[in-house]
């Protein structure tokens, strides 16, 4: 039973039908001439032919107007964010801010705080200096000048698993910061396990900058219950952490953002509550999930897994809904002018046309989006390893083609 708006239904049940009528000999003579060249612009000696799935829908009708592999399961790279970005602004709306705290355990005897105060983190995967040195200030403000006890760094609002399963052991500080409820932007961080500590440290730095000497060194525990809240720092919109994860392929950001939906959702701020939080919202939203493996939130995982009918599905769902659309879509980069489509599809008719996901990693490279206001796509290719620059040549012809027709 699908459990969304009418049309998004209509359009999922479109996707799995409407193969045999867009390989139909009786096909319109223009529908051909597509479907020819697309089929010419898949065409690779570098790139294996099974390990490639390609999807393309009008976007006025529904209608499929080409397919290949299109149910194969296939490792995605980075358009693994994007059922992250959908599920996120879905659930935690575009207008969600993370939130940091300084709770204080015990009293203020003049301007001395007698106790400890706590730096608690939710999961803001934007916290910055400067959001520190706000909440030093506003600390401050409460007229205290002396900390005797520590600043103590609460970072378990997530687990304390700092990668997601799948993913290579040198990926963790290269290709991600390590995951932590607390971890602060701009920084260095000396090992895997000190992210809470170092935010926690440069906090205290900024309680000396506002005037606030504390007594002992930075600690790590857990905050306790019935503290005094003294300060509060909000993260910039979702909408705007979305944009940013997908134009500039954030890894770190995607799994923060995964984790979040596993704490709010069902109380573990783990990779895989989250994951199992967006495949349900993928269930929701119509896509079909066969074939589809979410591991982690940003592609990295050699165990996750999606179909190109399965991220079709995903673009059509979110483009049509009011809720998303326009923060979903302001996530996209444009060819040949932002993100990580800036360097790509500079030359007309294809520049400013489309907008889309990239991914790559050694096993895969991958492409999905939208040529604008006509159709929505999806190509992914996997390989051991991939040959990335041919399989962008062939997604960059691939979107090309639909412009022209478009």
């Amino acid at each position: 039973m699908c459990r969304v708006a009418a049309p998004v239904c209509a359009l999922a049940a479109t996707i799995v039908l409407a193969t045999a009528a867009a390989t139909s000999a009786t096909a319109e003579p223009d529908a051909a001439a597509l479907r020819s060249a697309l089929s010419h612009a898949l065409a690779s000696r570098y790139v294996s032919p099974s390990r490639t799935g390609a999807i393309a829908v009008d976007l006025r009708t529904g209608d499929v107007v080409f397919q290949r592999h299109g149910s194969r399961s296939l490792a995605p790279a980075s358009v693994e964010k994007l059922p992250v970005a959908y599920a996120a602004l879905r659930i935690l709306g575009p207008s969600y801010r993370f939130r940091t705290q300084v709770v204080g355990t015990g009293d203020r005897v003049g301007s001395t705080w007698r106790g400890n105060l706590y730096l608690v983190g939710t999961g803001d995967p934007t916290l910055e200096r400067r959001d520190l040195g706000s909440l030093a200030r506003h600390v401050a403000r409460w007229g205290i000048r002396r900390v005797s006890g520590s600043v103590v760094a609460d970072e378990h609002y997530y687990d304390t698993r700092r990668g997601a399963p799948g993913w290579k052991r040198s990926f963790l500080g290269i290709e991600s910061r390590p995951l932590s409820a607390l971890a602060l932007q701009g920084v260095r961080i000396p090992g895997l396990n000190s992210s809470a500590r170092v935010t926690g440290g440069a906090f205290r730095a900024a309680l000396g900058r506002a005037g606030i000497s504390v007594a002992r060194p930075t600690g790590y525990g857990r905050a306790p219950g019935g503290g005094l809240p003294l300060a509060v720092d909000y993260s910039r919109t979702l909408a705007d952490i979305v944009e940013e994860m997908d134009h500039e392929s954030d890894n770190f950001v995607a799994e923060m953002l995964l984790k979040q939906l596993g704490a709010v959702e069902t109380g573990h701020g783990t990779t895989a509550a989250g994951s199992a939080v967006v495949t349900s919202e993928l269930e929701r939203a119509g896509v079909p999930l066969a074939g589809v493996r979410i591991v982690d939130g940003s592609g990295l995982s050699l165990e996750d897994r999606l179909t190109p009918r399965a991220l079709v599905a995903l673009l059509l769902a979110a483009e049509r809904d009011p809720g998303i659309r326009g923060p979903f879509l302001a996530s996209l980069a444009v060819a040949g002018l932002s993100g990580t489509m800036r360097d790509r599809l500079q030359r007309r008719p294809a520049r400013g046309q489309v907008i889309a996901k990239t991914g790559t990693t050694n096993e895969a490279s991958a492409l999905a989006g939208f040529v604008r206001r006509r159709y929505a796509f999806a190509v992914v290719q996997n390989g051991s390893p991939v040959a990335w620059w041919s399989a962008r040549a062939v997604q960059d012809r691939f979107v090309t083609a639909l412009v022209r027709a478009g």
